[in-house]
C-alpha cells in the first residue's frame, strides 16, 4: 500500500482523511489509557500518521507525541498543519522503528489504518518493530476496516490477524468505529477499533 499512498498524497486524493476533525474527536473519546495513568503520561507513537491531525491531538492532549509515516509528502504537510508545533514528524519505515529516534519507550501506540494495509511480512515485521519500542505497560487503539477484497482499499484485519502479528500484545476489547465522517465508499468496511495492552 506504500506506493499507492506515495500516488495519492501526490495526487491529492486522499479520502481518508475526510473526516477531519471529527476522527480526532472520536479517537479523543476513546482514550481511556489518560484516567488510569499518571501525568505526564509519556510517549505517544501515531503509526502511519498521515497527515498529523491524530499526533497534534495526541499532543495536545499531553502526550510526548510522535508521527511516523514513510511517505514525505504526508509528513510535509502534517509539518505544515496549525498545532504542529504540540508534536514532532518523522519519515520513516513503521516496520524498522529501530531507526527512529523517540523520547523514550513508547506508552501509547495509535494506528489508524496503518496495520491492515500490509502484507503478511510486513505486518510481522510491523509487531516486532512496536514490541521492541514499548514500555511494559503500553497499550494500543488501532482502527483497521473488517477483512474483504475491495479494490484500491486496503485488505482489512481482525482479531486473528492482530495475534498473528502482535503475539506480545493482549486483546482487550474492540467496538464499532463512527463511519458518519467518512466518504461513502469506506462506510462499508466496517471499520472497528480495537484496543491492545503489552502482555506482562
Amino acid at each position: 500500500m506504500s506506493r499507492g499512498y506515495q500516488i495519492a498524497y501526490r495526487c491529492g486524493v486522499t479520502p481518508w482523511e475526510a473526516a477531519g476533525d471529527g476522527g480526532a474527536d472520536q479517537l479523543a473519546g476513546l482514550l481511556t489509557e489518560e484516567e488510569a495513568r499518571p501525568q505526564p503520561w509519556g510517549c505517544a507513537l501515531d503509526v502511519g500518521c498521515g497527515s498529523g491531525s491524530h499526533t497534534i491531538e495526541l499532543g495536545r492532549r499531553g502526550w510526548t507525541a510522535v508521527g511516523v509515516d514513510d511517505v514525505q509528502r504526508a509528513i510535509d504537510r502534517a509539518r505544515a498543519r496549525d498545532g504542529a508545533e504540540h508534536a514532532r514528524f518523522v519519515c520513516a519505515d513503521v516496520t524498522a522503528l529501530a531507526d527512529v529516534e523517540l523520547p523514550g519507550p513508547v506508552e501509547l501506540f495509535v494506528d489508524i489504518g496503518c496495520f491492515h494495509g500490509l502484507g503478511d511480512e510486513a505486518r510481522a515485521a510491523y509487531g516486532t518493530a512496536m514490541t521492541a519500542v514499548a514500555s511494559p505497560t503500553a497499550s494500543f487503539l488501532l482502527l483497521a476496516f473488517a477483512p474483504g477484497r475491495r479494490p484500491l482499499l486496503p485488505r482489512g484485519a481482525d482479531e486473528r490477524d492482530l495475534a498473528r502479528a502482535l503475539p506480545a500484545w493482549e486483546l482487550t476489547g474492540s467496538c464499532l468505529a463512527d463511519v458518519s465522517g467518512m466518504p461513502r465508499p469506506l462506510r462499508s468496511t466496517t471499520p472497528r477499533f480495537y484496543r491492545l495492552r503489552r502482555r506482562p
